[in-house]
């Protein structure tokens, strides 16, 4: 389990390497040499501030810019941590033309660094934190809203066995192992009674949507996770693929449009504000061009989703709010995440009703 949804992004800014994950410098230099095409040293490193799931470093020569991403150190889960799916599903999605970082290598020799990694190239460009975009012009913010949503279209116009990933997860039964999954992670963690959450786990898995086609599904498809070029609306690079597997296409585009329901004095969201005026599509019109885009009906079943997609934000919440408690999650930003739990699934079940509970 990750609460990569909920910290901040893997690329952004550097600080000095921290001494539990650095690195043996002349180790990965001679890696480098043998297994990156074009790469020349010396070699600075930097480690990047987020990426706390996997610790992500910044690797600079003369000539270019990677990024390393590795398994942290020390015994884990066997599944977390697997930056090799990581470089499995943007080495195909790049081959595609798709908006990655160029994948270069990945190292499966735990010798070299303590754990395995890969390195990608750094793409340079435009990160949007505020989802109201302060400081740009109406025209240029419906021009970067519209360039998400293209963007997640393509992602899930791909065939997965077209493009050799069709190993990359599990077909079909997404949202109900998506369900059993984040009620076990709720459960895990759960510190006092929640009857939000309670209903919501007796609803979901009763009421499951009609199954879509199996896509490619990022898992954490937002603004922020996007590097978008510096001067125009398109999108150079899809970030954090660590949630990333098969599933249905409408859990990653609901995923999307909860940042129209979601108050940004809950959280970073939209609802509330004068979209007119801003420029932002709305959530009909977004619904209107990913149909558009993909060839396929808009969904009809929008308040299961939207119902679904807070329950799992709640129960990502909650599993922070189990660290806070157990002493491995002591920071402000924790505490906040875990006070998020009960107007989550209070959302989460004002959803669940208008779809039939």
């Amino acid at each position: 389990m990750t609460d990569q949804m909920d910290v901040q992004s893997a690329f952004s800014g550097t600080r000095e390497v921290d001494e539990r994950y650095r690195l043996d410098e002349g180790a990965l230099d001679a890696w480098l040499s043998a297994h990156v095409e074009g790469y020349a040293g010396p070699l600075t490193i930097r480690q990047f501030k987020g990426g706390q799931s996997n610790p992500t470093y910044e690797l600079t020569t003369p000539e270019r810019t990677y990024v390393l991403r590795r398994k942290p150190p020390g015994t884990l889960l066997a599944s977390a941590h697997a930056v090799d799916r990581e470089f499995t599903v943007i080495s195909a999605l790049h081959a595609q033309g798709f908006p990655v970082a160029r994948p270069y290598a990945l190292c499966t020799d735990e010798g070299v660094i303590g754990s395995i990694f890969y390195v990608m190239d750094k793409v340079e460009g435009r990160v949007f934190w505020d989802l109201k975009l302060p400081g740009l012009a109406p025209a240029e913010r419906r021009a970067i809203y519209e360039a998400q949503t293209d963007t997640l279209a393509a992602l899930h116009a791909f065939d997965p066995a077209a493009i050799g990933l069709s190993d990359y997860g599990r077909p079909g039964n997404y949202f109900a192992r998506q369900v059993g999954r984040w009620t076990k992670q709720y459960r895990a963690s759960e510190i006092a009674p929640i009857p939000a959450m309670d209903r919501l786990i007796a609803f979901l898995p009763d009421s499951l949507p009609p199954e879509g086609p199996t896509r490619i599904v990022h898992g954490d498809f937002r603004l922020d996770n996007m590097i978008l070029d510096p001067v125009e609306a398109r999108v150079r690079a899809v970030l954090d693929w660590e949630l990333s597997t098969l599933g249905d296409p409408m859990a990653d585009f609901s995923y999307l449009l909860i940042a129209w329901v979601i108050p940004a004095s809950l959280r970073n969201g939209l609802a509330g504000a004068d979209l007119k005026a801003l420029g932002i599509p709305s959530v009909e019109e977004t619904v209107e061009r990913y149909a558009e885009k993909t060839g396929t009906a808009p969904p009809q079943n929008l308040d299961w989703l939207f119902a679904y997609n807070l329950f799992r934000l709640a129960a990502i919440c909650q599993g922070i709010a189990g660290r806070v408690r157990d002493g491995t999650a002591a920071s402000a930003h924790a505490k906040t995440m875990a006070a998020q739990v009960g107007p989550l699934s209070d959302a989460a079940w004002s959803f669940a009703r208008k779809a039939g509970a």
